[in-house]
């Protein structure tokens, strides 16, 4: 299995620049080769493949004005043509949009390097076109006896430098006992069917006055300048430091969950339309339900974990989980409520039980879930084949 293992690193001056030149002309190639293929499709209905776009980057190193092409790793050019070409495969397959230019602003700064583009040697990663190995902060160790297969180093928009190392990684698939049913919410980020409530940090709430703060001196800056620029690395500070602590937290979150538990059901929550409501859609975009799932769906198949998705319409927080009635109606602002058997709910707890009773029947004889979503990076769906409207990490045995 092929994994990543991100770390930050400290460039040299000469190191930055070289990279700074490399995200450059990476960026002109995939432009122009986009371009290439738009035009050719537009005025000739053409289809042009990668032969043909890696036939044209030969042609544009030799002319006067790309000749600065070939002051850089020749690698990272021909990767980012592979990459435009699974852009146009995702769109063909109808899994993504159109391909768009990249932006010298907007777009990310990254490059990527294969086998022949650097030297692996004790730990040490040095690049193409460069003389000196990269200053990496291990954090943590590589598997033991791995080399890089690809390494891919970005630039974000705090001005951190990153590098991203693939490798092959073996991951001990422990068993473990028991199911466990998970009510995403607002004031609870999670609430589990063991009756456990895990608190949402609000990392944006949180950081919410420093980074007004930051925007506004950033408005403030005349446009173009240096001063603009210093502020502009300011409030990129401070939404890299709201990520980079939600995406721990849900590292944490998920990898429990995951090595606790067997099965782990879930609802199939239509983030996108939630965002719609305007008097929660900054709570729901903090709370990273969507985040959340993707996770859990991966880390389930690392480590062979059932992962079960409800229908969306499964009315969970209406259902009993006791004697199975149905209520009428059900309000945002009740939090708890009593079923006509008598039994005292409270609506988020009542929820995850009654999605982990919906997951187990799943299991056992099939019920109305959501379809496996399909992959952009290799087309395939994991969902089980006998019961193509099961949701799983694995196959259920």
């Amino acid at each position: 299995m092929k994994r990543a293992f991100k770390f930050r690193f400290y460039p040299t001056d000469a190191q930055a620049a070289e990279l700074a030149r490399t995200f450059g002309c990476v960026r002109k190639v995939y432009n122009m080769a986009l371009q290439a293929r738009t035009e050719a499709w537009t005025l000739r209905q053409e289809r042009v493949n990668y032969n043909a776009t890696s036939a044209m980057l030969t042609a544009w190193k030799k002319t006067d004005e790309l000749a600065y092409l070939n002051d850089v790793s020749s690698v990272p050019l021909q990767q980012t043509l592979r990459h435009l070409q699974a852009a146009f495969t995702n769109f063909f397959a109808k899994r993504a949009r159109y391909p768009s230019f990249k932006s010298r602003k907007k777009s990310r700064r990254s490059a990527e390097y294969t086998t022949s583009a650097f030297r692996w040697c004790d730990g040490r990663l040095t690049l193409a076109k460069m003389t000196e190995p990269l200053d990496i902060v291990w954090s943590r160790p590589l598997p033991d006896g791995t080399t890089p297969s690809t390494v891919t180093v970005s630039q974000d928009a705090a001005g951190r430098w990153h590098v991203s190392l693939l490798c092959d990684d073996v991951i001990e698939q422990t068993p473990a006992t028991g199911a466990v049913g998970i009510d995403a919410g607002i004031d609870s980020l999670l609430t589990l069917s063991t009756g456990e409530k895990i608190t949402n940090p609000r990392h944006e709430r949180a950081d919410r006055h420093r980074l007004a703060r930051a925007q506004r001196e950033l408005a403030r800056k005349e446009k173009g300048s240096n001063n603009r620029a210093k502020a502009r690395l300011k409030v990129a500070r401070v939404h890299a430091r709201i990520t980079d602590r939600r995406r721990d937290h849900l590292h944490k979150l998920t990898t429990r969950l995951v090595r606790e538990n067997q099965t782990i059901v879930i609802e199939d929550l239509t983030v996108r339309n939630m965002l719609g409501n305007h008097s929660l859609a900054r709570a729901i975009s903090d709370a990273a339900w969507r985040k959340f799932r993707t996770m859990l769906e991966y880390k389930a198949d690392w480590y062979g974990r059932n992962l079960i998705a409800v229908d969306r319409w499964f009315p969970s927080s209406k259902l009993c989980s006791a004697c199975g009635a149905l209520a009428q109606r059900m309000p945002l602002n009740v939090r708890t409520w009593t079923c006509r058997c008598g039994t005292v709910h409270d609506r988020d707890v009542n929820a995850a039980r009654t999605i982990l009773a919906e997951g187990l029947s799943v299991i056992a004889c099939g019920g109305g879930v959501r379809p496996q979503r399909e992959s952009s990076r290799t087309g395939r769906s994991s969902a089980k084949q006998e019961n193509p409207r099961v949701t799983t990490g694995t196959p259920v045995p």
